[in-house]
């Protein structure tokens, strides 16, 4: 669900339920991986003339903490646009049995904008 988002900027969250956890009690990468291409996408839209449309070309994922149940949040931000093509960079973070977040993935990625056909 997205919760909030702006010109450039985007952010959202996913319920980390059980039946989303791996045998050993982690979040499978998949689940982090498309919460990343969807915001990833998403961030354009504000940004793009009207039928534009935005289409993941690439992007790489760091896994950088195993994930656990709880909330999924991430922010997305652009840091490069021409007409073509954007950049843009990704941090997801997760809740932790304390009460805070911890930086769990971090991604970047490339977008083509589509003109519409």
């Amino acid at each position: 669900r997205h919760t909030g988002c702006g010109a450039g900027w985007i952010e959202a969250e996913l319920d980390v339920r059980a039946d989303l956890l791996t045998p050993f009690g982690t979040a499978h990468g998949g689940v982090v991986s498309a919460l990343a291409d969807h915001v990833l996408g998403s961030v354009m839209y504000p940004v793009m003339a009207s039928g534009q449309w935005a289409a993941t070309t690439e992007f790489k994922l760091n896994l950088l903490r195993p994930v656990r149940e709880g909330v999924l949040r991430a922010r997305a931000d652009i840091i490069s646009m021409s007409r073509r093509t954007a950049v843009v960079r990704i941090d997801i973070t997760n809740d932790t049995p304390e009460g805070g977040a911890r930086l769990a993935a971090a991604a970047q990625g490339t977008v083509s904008i589509q003109d519409p056909r």
